[in-house]
């Protein structure tokens, strides 16, 4: 596969580089390239445009697009396709972003709703809502723990398993999976939550840390040891991923899929669902939104989340009432998904959301 140029070694074009004609044809390249993925000619540009230039002027612009890195061919003798510095440029530069229509509007917002669910149920509903309007991967990054709790509870799962539950004071629900003792009774877990509940509730899990494990080192002797480990293990689990955001929920990743047209596009999604199950990558994806107001799209190779081609993720981050960045919405899809849809779909849905977990 050839691949594309890039711009490393020369000077970032910009729009105000390019005359109305450039703009005009390089505009139409690119929304060929979104609606059919294919390479486009001259003589096919010719036709379409409606406008009175010959193949040969078309391709004497086209010549000049590519030496600036906005195209390039994918094969010899073939049309010409936009590089990612090229539909980066685009976005940034020249696309006429779309409106949300009303019903869209509305079932965003129908969705988004809390109607007596928790904050957690909501934001799976929503990830699943944005997959399916954008035909994309949705993902939703959970709001952090950073506010204070209101419950704390362990369940067991079964023999070496129990999970942590816990639940902020504005209703947000956070679980873990924690690995126990085998053998452990009943009576360890209902003390682990007494204990934690006792200088957890009304604090914040940063405040209340330092205490909880002095008053861990120091109990040690009266609290059962099955029960120190447990507590010691759900403190570490909660903690150890202070600053890295919350959880991140992704659905509709088949969709990524379903556009794939050669084996070199398979192995990129492969690889991009790898990458979505570490933990040190989903950690990023809040950090990615920090930086910048509104929406960020991060096209390619550029992406520094994943560092691949094919990709592109447009995300917005959400505030809560305090207009802290808590959490971000987006999707992720091949780079010649819609962006004039996509991008105020994800920037009303991560206002939604941000009303909503208040």
């Amino acid at each position: 596969m050839t691949k594309s140029p890039g711009l490393d070694e020369r000077e970032s074009p910009t729009i105000a580089a390019l005359n109305e004609r450039s703009r005009q044809i390089f505009r139409h390249i690119v929304d060929a390239y979104v609606e059919t993925g294919a390479p486009i000619g001259s003589r096919t540009l010719s036709r379409n445009l409606g406008l009175d230039l010959s193949p040969a002027t078309i391709r004497n612009v086209m010549a000049d697009l590519e030496d600036l890195g906005l195209l390039y061919a994918p094969h010899t003798s073939a049309g010409r396709l936009p590089t990612e510095q090229g539909l980066q440029l685009f976005v940034e530069g020249l696309l006429e972003r779309g409106n949300l229509t009303e019903d869209e509007r509305a079932h965003i917002e129908g969705q988004c709703a809390g109607n007596g669910r928790s904050v957690s149920e909501v934001l799976e509903e929503a990830t699943g809502m944005i997959s399916g309007l954008s035909r994309c991967a949705g993902l939703v990054v959970a709001p952090k723990l950073s506010e204070p709790l209101k419950h704390i509870e362990f369940v067991s799962l079964g023999p070496g398993r129990a999970l942590v539950v816990l639940v902020s004071q504005s209703g947000t629900v956070e679980n873990r999976v924690i690995d126990v003792p085998m053998g452990l009774p009943a009576s360890s877990l209902v003390e682990a939550t007494n204990f934690l509940a006792a200088r957890l509730v009304g604090r914040t899990l940063a405040d209340a840390r330092v205490e909880i494990e002095r008053d861990l080192a120091e109990q040690r002797a009266q609290l059962d040891s099955l029960t120190s480990r447990v507590v010691a293990t759900g403190l570490a689990t909660w903690s150890g991923e202070a600053g890295k955001g919350g959880a991140l929920i992704i659905r509709g990743q088949a969709k990524l899929l379903e556009d794939v047209t050669a084996l070199e596009d398979l192995e990129r999604i492969r690889q991009l669902f790898q990458t979505l199950e570490t933990k040190d990558a989903l950690s990023r994806l809040l950090d990615l939104t920090d930086s910048a107001e509104g929406v960020q799209i991060f096209i390619g190779a550029e992406n520094e989340l994943f560092g691949m081609a094919g990709c592109s993720v447009v995300i917005a981050p959400y505030n809560n009432s305090r207009q802290q960045i808590v959490g971000a919405v987006g999707v992720i899809g091949p780079t010649r998904i819609d962006y004039a849809r996509i991008i105020p779909m994800v920037d009303y849905t991560a206002k939604v959301i941000g009303r909503m977990v208040g």
